[in-house]
């Protein structure tokens, strides 16, 4: 059919019988809904005649361009699905727009959508993309959303991460069937900022084959309700919860012990420690200096210290005053030998 104008509009069956005898520039003011859905169109034309048209259904078509929609500000829905569309262009303008269906398309950037500050769905799902590509999403685009965007679809896009959605704080249904989703950590991540998320589906994601996956996503989100497209139930998410509660406790109950026994330990057995300890620590080579380097003194004449030990003269300079006095458990008395005098 080519090109939709005012002109296709008015030589349609079903506005004809709708308009009957009324004005047309009457009756197109007054049209609120236009579904020209699989008929062949590949381009918009100039409808700005239908200055209060709220839904515009578009899909299953040969678009390929977004263009001459700034005039619709009280179009809340557009449906463009399955048309050849590449780039999301020309919809700033359209300020009231609340749902956006563009899958199906050859869309490799969501871009372009920082004006939609009422956008509460996206559904850019199963995007026409060369081999091994997967959709990107705009940061400034993700950034703009965070506050409004309820519902986004990505299913089948190759998306292997999603921790940049994470931003998305009033998300509550969140579809990702049959992409390249893998880490667990990352979900965790992602359903922690998600506190009003009640529908998750990651249908056919590698994620859904590592064990106990059901049972972990239900623990990490208290929200939800329905996961991959079964029924959360609640007493058998309670029942996990609990259980993580009690492994936690008692978790940390045994480091706990494990801690005081090994405190106990080092109390009970102080000179094991200190010979554990580095040896350059402050003050530990005191502690480190062998008994056996004491020597019994000979019986010297008029010396009350017959019998006491002393260290040899050679190690006399370099241990006195390191405080080996406290080796072992009794006090060790020392008696310096007078130094060998030089002949001059």
């Amino acid at each position: 059919m080519g090109r939709l104008t005012v002109d296709l509009i008015t030589k349609s069956s079903l506005h004809i019988k709708n308009r009957r005898d009324e004005p047309l520039d009457q009756y197109l003011k007054k049209l609120t809904h236009l579904n020209f859905s699989d008929k062949n169109i590949d381009e918009i034309g100039d409808l700005s005649a239908c200055k209060n048209l709220c839904v515009l259904y578009l899909y299953d078509n040969n678009i390929t361009q977004i263009h001459n929609l700034g005039f619709a500000f009280n179009l809340t829905h557009l449906y463009l699905q399955n048309n050849k569309i590449t780039q999301i262009t020309n919809l700033s303008l359209l300020q009231n727009l609340s749902k956006l269906y563009l899958g199906g398309n050859c869309i490799s950037v969501v871009e372009e959508l920082q004006g939609l500050t009422e956008l509460r769905e996206l559904h850019i799902e199963n995007q026409r993309l060369p081999t091994g590509e997967k959709l990107l999403f705009d940061p400034r685009t993700l950034q703009s959303l965070k506050k409004s965007l309820c519902v986004l679809n990505i299913k089948k896009n190759n998306i292997d991460e999603i921790k940049e959605f994470a931003c998305l704080e009033n998300l509550n249904q969140f579809m990702a069937e049959e992409n390249q989703i893998h880490d667990i950590k990352e979900l965790e991540y992602v359903l922690s900022h998600w506190q009003k998320i009640w529908y998750l589906n990651l249908s056919g994601n590698p994620v859904c084959q590592q064990a106990k996956y059901r049972d972990k996503i239900m623990v990490m989100s208290t929200s939800l309700e329905v996961l991959d497209g079964k029924e959360v139930n609640n007493t058998a998410r309670q029942f996990l919860l609990n259980w993580k509660a009690f492994r936690e406790t008692k978790k940390k109950n045994a480091k706990e012990k494990t801690d005081e026994q090994e405190i106990q330990w080092k109390l009970d057995h102080p000179q094991i420690v200190r010979h554990q300890a580095p040896r350059n620590s402050p003050g530990i080579r005191k502690l480190r200096k062998p008994v056996v380097l004491l020597t019994k003194t000979p019986n010297l004449p008029n010396s009350e210290s017959i019998g006491k030990y002393v260290l040899p003269p050679v190690l006399e300079a370099r241990c006195m005053g390191d405080g080996m006095e406290r080796i072992g458990s009794k006090p060790v008395e020392f008696l310096l030998l007078p130094s060998p005098r030089k002949e001059i």
